[in-house]
């Protein structure tokens, strides 16, 4: 995109080119004018898309030129940046088709959201420049949520209202409910995310300015958007001949200007709307998705009954592989189900709703079992598809496995942490009673843990037997209490849980290289 800044002051043009983010609006050109004058002829070569103008020049003011650029249709986005908060300014600025009226100083806020909705306007405005047919602009332009709302709701219902046939008779000439429709349906959703990085509107807009330009002009039909669903364009034909090289037309037409080649699913032909739209659904949910990606018109006598693969009947296996917490033993298992799922099932969309919905009940009752927060950010792999709308096999299964092997690293960390917080516990507890036995079998019962379950943890944690580190503790006390005089050897020694002097004595020596009366004189003579 292009954009011209004509002002007669330069430090204005210089504040304009510094605070604009032309790059984040897609504007690669800006030109520059002292004055009205000098700017009509850049306009007329370069044709900027954008047009800044102050209104107070030398030889052609701002509504001098704004009334030129009415007078030529320059269908640029005028934009006026003035110091004059005036009416009269203002007044021939509206009159004269101005996009927008800011003040100076400009503030930098002010100066780029104006310019986002402007490039916005220009681009959808643009869009419809290019339909060469009057019909398509009239419903793109005018009534398009209108008659989205209007099909929609009759095709979801057995009758349709008199006065909504009436008005399609009146609109289209057709008598809808005489004639025999054929309802096809096609997921725009890699459109959106793809080619219009998320812009659900505009890429329903140019979609159904393709679709309709092919089916509305030879008056075959009619494209609108469930208005239901957050991704479908329904195409409603009521003329079947040529029905399929129609839409083949359409796909090549919407491939061409997306470099997309979308899978049209078409339903039974029926005087009853709601009829063949559930025939659509039907073949939209049950195709076979991969075989799709060679035929991408599939019909209703396409759909072949298979069954559908749960995951839940894997339910058992899977919660082992999550307990171990092992990546390959979670892939072993996930390896068996994309094995059944390819040799004795058909994946197709209500395949893939059926293991999306499974996973999602099975990994919300593993956090609550785990006590994970739920709000918790989750990954869910749903991006299925190559750059040129087909479907990838391998990218499924590579989303799949992504969603198993998060869950499995969220459970395993809390595991982790659980078990980490039960050691760390049974080391406080040996603490605060080391002057007394403790059985394993005692710490077993009080923490629900079995007797090895604990010997293995507590030595991978401390790196010592449970029975080494309750010696340690009590070596350390004793330490402590020999640097008291007063206290006797076999006081002590009852102290730190030895109830033979002798015993500890020899414990002690083993542990500190001296006996306890040794470790005493050596402490006092230092």
């Amino acid at each position: 995109m292009k954009a011209i800044i004509i002002d007669d002051e330069k430090h204005v043009r210089d504040g304009l080119l510094l605070l604009g983010e032309w790059d984040r609006f897609g504007i690669h050109e800006i030109f520059e004018a002292k004055d009205g004058e000098e700017a009509k002829t850049l306009i007329l070569e370069q044709r900027p898309e954008i047009i800044f103008t102050d209104m107070n020049m030398p030889k052609l003011d701002g509504i001098q030129l704004l009334k030129w650029l009415h007078d030529k249709e320059i269908n640029s986005k005028t934009i006026v940046v003035s110091g004059y908060d005036d009416f009269h300014y203002m007044r021939n600025a509206i009159t004269y088709g101005s996009f927008d009226y800011i003040l100076k100083p400009i503030e930098p806020d002010v100066l780029n959201e104006t310019l986002e909705r402007a490039t916005k306007e220009w681009k959808k405005q643009a869009l419809m420049r290019e339909s060469t047919l009057e019909n398509t602009r009239v419903m793109n332009e005018i009534k398009p949520l209108y008659w989205d709302h209007l099909f929609t709701g009759i095709m979801n219902k057995p009758t349709i209202p008199s006065d909504a046939k009436e008005k399609i008779q009146k609109e289209f000439g057709i008598n809808i409910t005489e004639v025999q429709c054929t309802i096809t349906l096609l997921s725009i959703n890699s459109i959106i995310s793809r080619y219009f990085e998320g812009d659900k509107d505009l890429a329903f807009f140019s979609t159904l300015n393709i679709c309709n330009e092919i089916v509305w002009s030879n008056r075959n039909g009619f494209c609108f958007r469930n208005v239901n669903k957050e991704d479908e364009i329904v195409i409603l034909l009521w003329t079947h001949k040529n029905q399929f090289d129609l839409l083949e037309k359409v796909q090549i037409s919407i491939s061409k200007y997306c470099h997309i080649k979308l899978t049209m699913a078409v339903g039974k032909p029926s005087q009853q709307l709601h009829e063949t739209y559930q025939s659509a659904l039907q073949t939209m949910l049950k195709y076979n998705i991969v075989e799709a990606n060679k035929k991408k018109i599939v019909s209703y006598q396409d759909i072949s009954s298979s069954p559908l693969l749960h995951i839940l009947d894997y339910t058992q296996e899977i919660m082992w592989a999550l307990q171990s917490g092992s990546i390959e033993q979670m892939d072993d298992v996930l390896n068996r189900i994309f094995h059944s799922l390819q040799s004795t099932h058909i994946l197709s969309f209500e395949q893939i709703q059926v293991w999306e919905n499974q996973f999602e009940l099975l990994r919300k009752n593993w956090l609550k079992e785990y006590n994970i927060n739920e709000q918790i950010s989750q990954y869910n792999g749903k991006d299925y598809w190559k750059d040129d709308g087909s479907f990838s096999y391998e990218k499924f299964k590579e989303e799949k496995r992504k969603e198993f092997h998060e869950l499995i690293h969220s459970l395993y960390k809390v595991k982790y942490q659980k078990e980490k917080n039960s050691i760390q516990e049974i080391e406080s507890f040996l603490r605060n009673n080391y002057e007394r036995d403790i059985p394993l079998q005692e710490i077993a019962d009080r923490f629900y843990l079995s007797r090895e379950y604990i010997s293995r943890k507590f030595k991978a944690e401390y790196n010592e037997t449970i029975t080494n580190y309750l010696t340690n503790i009590r070596i350390e006390k004793a330490k402590e209490l020999l640097e008291n005089p007063h206290l006797k050897v076999y006081e002590i020694s009852f102290k730190v849980g030895y109830q033979n002097e002798k015993y500890f004595s020899k414990v002690f020596k083993k542990a500190v290289g001296l006996t306890p009366n040794e470790y005493r004189v050596s402490m006092m003579s230092k």
